[in-house]
């Protein structure tokens, strides 16, 4: 699996910095999004360091759908699943992506037009 040692996803998912963890399996992990831009903003981050989606390997694609279940899976359990939710998937500088370790934005508890 790789790292990048300057990755702030990477050094959360090696325990380097301390995070609370909503959900983690030996694929990825859920956090609190720090500067939240709804009321419930979790990330899905998956473990190994892969910069945007267009890198991940065509082999690995197995992992956007593991993702998407555990997004499930946490939307039912955050109570927003009823109420509806949104899935955000940045991708490079124009596209809004901030941190270049690919991850999966959960957005609820608002209403989007």
């Amino acid at each position: 699996m790789s790292h990048d040692p300057n990755c702030v996803f990477c050094k959360i998912a090696q325990g380097e910095i301390p995070a609370k963890k909503l959900y983690e399996d030996e694929r990825v992990f859920a956090i609190a999004d720090i500067h939240p831009l709804a009321p419930v903003h979790l990330l899905v981050i998956p473990r190994e360091h892969v910069p945007t989606l267009l890198e991940l390997p065509d082999q690995s694609f197995d992992l956007i759908g593991h993702v998407f279940k555990v997004m499930r899976k946490l939307a039912v359990d955050q109570g927003v699943a009823e109420q509806g939710f949104r899935l955000v998937h940045n991708v490079n500088d124009w596209g809004g992506q901030k941190v270049f370790h690919m991850h999966f934005h959960l957005l609820a508890g608002k209403k989007y037009h």
